[in-house]
């Protein structure tokens, strides 16, 4: 009776070993081991016009430990130049599209936040009015994940 109570005890620390091993690889995403390092990360670049986001978006990220601690994230015009508080201000004469666009800027950093609150991408939510800005986390994200893998 005591080799099957600590064959039962073992089993069990066993599978909460196996637990918390996978969950420190969906913290980063899953897909295999990830080294610590900052690695930045790009997405692909979305054509639509201002409000909808035309451009692309990148992602530092750093680990430590395996698990996310830090990141940023940040959003260019096609042409390179960065989306800030003067983003949207072409669109002079529609007051909320401007806003609409200064909506998706002010995104960038609650989903940077909201990454390394969690520990992995499932748990960053869509922000209303910021879905492409939200794609583009997401692959910029996945990018600089790939290289930590590598």
């Amino acid at each position: 009776m005591t080799s099957r109570l600590a064959s039962k005890i073992l089993s069990s620390l066993l599978v909460s070993c196996l637990a918390l091993c996978c969950l420190g690889l969906a913290a980063c995403g899953g897909g295999g081991e990830v080294k610590d390092g900052t690695y930045t990360g790009q997405s692909s670049e979305f054509e639509g016009d201002a409000v909808d986001g035309a451009g692309y978006g990148v992602a530092t990220i750093t680990i430590k430990d395996g698990v996310i601690t830090e990141c940023t994230f940040e959003t260019f015009e096609l042409d390179g130049n960065k989306k800030d508080e003067n983003y949207g201000k072409s669109l002079a004469g529609n007051r909320n599209k401007y806003t609409k666009a200064q909506n998706a800027v002010n995104a960038c950093p609650e989903y940077a936040k909201a990454l390394v609150d969690a520990g992995s991408l499932d748990g960053v939510d869509t922000i209303s009015g910021a879905t492409v800005n939200y794609d583009q986390f997401r692959e910029a994200v996945e990018d600089a994940l790939a290289q930590a893998r590598a």
